[in-house]
């Protein structure tokens, strides 16, 4: 497992992020704390969450995840300095009008939750999960910058933010003195470049932001599951936008990739082609089974040469 320096900070990540927005929701606990442990074992250091996680199931109030996470590190006696534990503020919490977004009141509060769930009395990486248009950045940050400075936090980052709203972040950082995000997870994988590779892309390298790409598989059609001519409907709902010519040609220019590369699975070929990129820090899987865990494993130190990223980069090209 290579370990990589998050953004300009001296924080070490796992080339590979466990995410876990599946946890309490497609995977149980036992199942969550068996992909958790087979990941560890692996040389994953680095878990991604969110205090949300998943409060759109039924009968789920958020923070599902969080606790699952807290209570396998308590159940595992895990040395806490062993984990880089990263979570994300923004979602509803609640029914209140201050249950959600990025004022002070709702960061300071939900900052506390999710140490409890968590079982620990520090967060790695705090995430505000998307930009909030109702509350000025710089009240955000100087909420984000206290509790750096009360050691509840040791770095900040940001989720889906567009380039104009990260650099008014760093700039206004800069201006007034106060942590800043050291961090982007963007939304990233070979058939969805351009939102990440038009102007965010030369911002994480202009301000040395580590970048953690979510949903790397494309919700699972870039593992090679769906096919053109054999498709279910229902199951399918969700990955139905990349169903496109352009992309149907691109797994199958995966599949003959991985054929190359000694048979490794369509999903590492996705994997690999992020890790070969030096702008990239570490892609955030999402296995809900252990089954799923092991073929992700399978990109780890898997990297892309020049001409196979030629064929891909080709391949899904944007204008």
């Amino acid at each position: 497992m290579e370990y990589r320096k998050l953004g300009r900070t001296g924080l070490k990540v796992s080339e590979l992020c466990m995410g876990s927005m599946q946890f309490g929701w497609t995977a149980d606990e036992g199942t969550s704390f068996v992909v958790l442990d087979k990941a560890f074992e692996a040389g994953i250091n680095f878990i991604d969450t969110a205090n949300i996680y998943s409060r759109w199931v039924e009968g789920n109030p958020g923070g599902v995840s969080e606790m699952i996470i807290g209570k396998w590190m308590k159940s595992r006696a895990i040395s806490r300095d062993r984990l880089v534990i990263a979570t994300k503020v923004r979602g509803r919490m609640g029914d209140g009008p201050n249950d959600e977004g990025l004022s002070r009141t709702h960061i300071l509060r939900m900052v506390e939750d999710s140490l409890r769930r968590l079982q620990t009395d520090y967060i790695d990486l705090y995430q505000t999960h998307s930009p909030d248009p109702n509350t000025p950045i710089e009240e955000t940050l100087s909420a984000m910058d206290i509790l750096v400075r009360q050691g509840k936090v040791r770095y900040i980052g940001c989720s889906n933010y567009p380039a104009w709203q990260l650099m008014e972040a760093l700039w206004a950082s800069d201006r007034q003195g106060l942590a800043r995000f050291d961090s982007l997870q963007p939304h990233y994988h070979l058939a969805h470049r351009q939102e990440f590779e038009q102007e965010l892309a030369t911002v994480c390298r202009k301000y040395g932001l580590g970048v953690i790409p979510y949903s790397p598989l494309a919700g699972g059609f870039l593992t090679g599951k769906y096919k053109r001519d054999h498709m279910d409907a229902g199951s399918a709902r969700n990955v139905s936008r990349y169903f496109t010519e352009q992309n149907w040609a691109l797994l199958d220019l995966m599949a003959e990739i991985s054929g190359e590369l000694g048979g490794k699975s369509i999903s590492q070929v996705a994997l690999a082609w992020l890790l070969s990129q030096e702008v990239i820090t570490s892609p955030i899987i999402g296995p809900r089974n252990l089954e799923q865990l092991e073929d992700n494993l399978g990109a780890v130190g898997l990297r892309l040469d020049a001409a196979m990223m030629q064929r891909l980069d080709q391949a899904t090209r944007w204008k």
